[in-house]
């Protein structure tokens, strides 16, 4: 069998900031590549000369080419980035990852476009826009809160609905918020934190603030939902694997008319006392297979902070794993 000779092509950037985009800090996203790819890179100036044989040449220039794309769309790219398009390329879903890079959610305050990072956050996003009620189920950093909150105030924005309302269960207050110093609002806060700071991110301060003042945006632990109906709302309810069963049949039959729900968890992280079951768990053995109700599963896979997250999670994943066959 004849060895396939070596191809060398020459990639031309428009100039020094899009060759660094590609290359990254001190050539790591160029090493990366080098690294999966059996391909030699030399970068000179504002072009690189990819050498090594045509189809290993040809999945560099996909790569390259779609993070040109992100680049040219105003999005910074980041190493992971670069990992999860040579991983999909590898699996010749180039289709899929352009269908990923083109769906902005929102633009935030600050100009920044928000995207799914993975095909499993882009069935998510579907997921949220199909359905009455979606289930995003996953470790944390896989992106469950900050789309469900993008797509929340997408929908405020363009009118689907009247008001955003954001709530999560207060598992460590308990009975004791009564006695915690402060109002309401003092008294609930820390437990809320993590859906302000998403909010922050996306809305700015002042708007978001404005939002408050004219009950636009509620956020609120999930003990208040009860007795209510909401109408013309999305509501999101994240850390809803803290939830007893009672607590999510509860939340999830408040729905009103024209208001759509998101649910949040991570089944590996329940903070119920022993012996409570989570509702979560309860609710994909209830509701799977109801019309207008769909659960997406996200994995180490989606985490989308630093790398070692996602490798962390698999670690402690395959340490419970083996010590339950103990």
């Amino acid at each position: 069998m004849q060895k396939e000779q070596n191809e060398e092509v020459r990639i031309a950037f428009s100039d020094n900031q899009e060759a660094n985009a590609i290359f990254g800090k001190n050539d790591e996203q160029l090493k990366l590549m080098m690294e999966q790819f059996n391909v030699q890179i030399i970068a000179r100036g504002a072009e690189i000369l990819l050498s090594g044989s045509r189809e290993e040449v040809d999945k560099v220039k996909q790569v390259i080419s779609e993070m040109l794309y992100l680049h040219r769309d105003g999005l910074s790219i980041s190493v992971q980035d670069i990992r999860y398009a040579i991983r999909l390329i590898k699996e010749n879903k180039r289709e899929s990852l352009h269908a990923l890079f083109s769906d902005t959610v929102i633009v935030t305050h600050r100009g920044k476009q928000v995207k799914p990072k993975t095909l499993n956050q882009k069935l998510y996003l579907e997921a949220i826009r199909q359905n009455f009620i979606a289930f995003g189920i996953g470790p944390a950093g896989t992106g469950k809160t900050y789309l469900a909150i993008a797509m929340a105030v997408f929908s405020l924005k363009n009118r689907e609905v009247e008001r955003i309302i954001l709530t999560r269960p207060a598992v460590e207050a308990g009975e004791k918020l009564g006695f915690l110093p402060g109002d309401l609002q003092d008294k609930v806060d820390p437990y809320l934190r993590p859906l302000y700071d998403a909010l922050f991110d996306i809305l700015g301060t002042d708007t978001f603030q404005k939002y408050m003042a004219k009950g636009i945006i509620e956020v609120a632990p999930l003990a208040y939902m009860r007795g209510r109906t909401l109408d013309d709302s999305f509501i999101i309810l994240d850390e809803a694997q803290n939830t007893t069963p009672e607590q999510m049949k509860m939340f999830l039959t408040r729905l009103g008319i024209g208001s759509k729900a998101v649910v949040t968890g991570d089944i590996t992280q329940i903070d119920l006392p022993h012996g409570k079951g989570s509702g979560l768990i309860q609710a994909q053995k209830v509701l799977s297979g109801v019309t207008g109700i769909q659960f997406v599963p996200l994995t180490e896979q989606d985490v989308v902070r630093h790398a070692v997250v996602g490798r962390i999670i698999k670690a402690y994943d395959r340490y419970e794993h083996e010590n339950q066959k103990v």
